[in-house]
């Protein structure tokens, strides 16, 4: 039995051509004897057309180094003939600045049209549909409908509430009447925001820096520690300060927030104030990585390091109540804890 799907097919913008003088994304599709055929991606891969005189402002020795099948790129649009549905692109007339905005543009558009095409395959509606009553009216009035969902993550109610569609029901007379309905019904809102959100929620960064302290005075081994208490004294409730022992002499500062500039500022800030407080007590200390974002593989491999050295420290245990070793300051220093210290 044959069953109706919904169609999944749509265009990322209401206009259903680009304008002239307009930089799109294109793929290239194939090569032809005089250019080569491409999909416009944002306009549900309409096809277009690079002659190979508009690849590039040089004289042409290669034109595979100049377009190769599959790739996707900006490229300018010179004609648009929307009866025939011809479309003459150039990739030689696009500037860097037309580059960089297209780019932008394309990104955000899509993980709009990521969202969208998600919720009406999960709900059995038209994409189309959904883009008619949702997605073009918030890029009419946002500029972009990404710029909408942004702000669907912390006031969804605000935004989607205000979208409305024309409902046309018989009447008690018998004639039509038309009546203004909400644009989505509640399941397919909550299945829109719930996207949204899972989406488009912004994501702590991870900001660390490496160091290496040394203290050889009497007590170095707390004024180790004070000075990393400095060092965590320097956060704040948006951006806490951690410090960690990997291994006599090197230590890892780490902070979380959504703002790289301000925590790579807090991190900075602490080891400012971890530096000034070692060196009151002649300790030293050097910067051997600046602050800067991680990626979670740095972040596991630093763990991993980390759960390494701690169990290499568990097997050479000989000299644990041995009372005549020295005090290096570089002992195993723990600032949350009172004990704090394991030569």
């Amino acid at each position: 039995m044959a069953t109706n799907s919904p169609n999944l097919e749509c265009r990322m913008y209401e206009a259903k051509y680009p304008e002239v003088d307009m930089a799109v994304m294109i793929q290239v599709k194939s090569m032809a004897d005089s250019g080569a055929y491409v999909s416009l991606l944002e306009y549900n891969n309409i096809e277009g057309m690079i002659l190979f005189s508009e690849l590039s402002r040089r004289r042409i020795r290669s034109i595979s180094s100049l377009i190769k099948v599959g790739r996707i790129e900006p490229v300018m649009v010179l004609r648009v003939d929307k009866e025939k549905g011809y479309i003459d692109l150039s990739k030689r007339r696009v500037s860097e600045e037309d580059i960089s905005a297209c780019e932008e543009r394309y990104n955000k558009s899509k993980l709009v049209h990521s969202i969208m095409r998600h919720v009406a395959e999960t709900m059995g509606i038209d994409l189309e549909d959904l883009y008619i009553h949702v997605g073009w009216p918030l890029y009419r009035k946002y500029g972009h409908a990404f710029e909408a969902f942004k702000l669907v993550v912390s006031d969804p109610d605000s935004i989607l509430n205000s979208l409305t569609r024309e409902v046309k029901e018989i009447g008690p007379d018998g004639k039509e009447v038309t009546k203004v309905a909400p644009a989505l019904s509640e399941e397919v809102k909550d299945a829109l925001v719930k996207n949204i959100r899972r989406r488009m929620t912004p994501q702590p960064l991870k900001i660390r820096a490496d160091i290496e302290m040394k203290c050889f005075q009497f007590d170095g081994v707390l004024h180790i520690k004070e000075a990393m208490r400095k060092a965590e004294a320097a956060g704040n409730d948006d951006c806490p300060v951690k410090i960690k022992l990997v291994a006599p002499p090197a230590y890892v500062l780490n902070t979380q927030t959504l703002d790289k500039e301000q925590g790579i500022a807090i991190l900075t800030k602490a080891i400012a104030a971890c530096t000034e407080e070692i060196e009151r007590h002649k300790g030293k200390l050097a910067v051997k990585e600046a602050p800067r974002a991680v990626s979670e593989r740095e972040d596991k491999l630093l763990a991993e390091q980390m759960a390494k050295l701690g169990r290499e420290n568990e097997e050479i245990s000989g000299d644990e109540d041995s009372e005549e070793e020295e005090d290096t300051g570089m002992g195993e220093i723990d600032v949350d804890s009172g004990a704090g210290i394991r030569e």
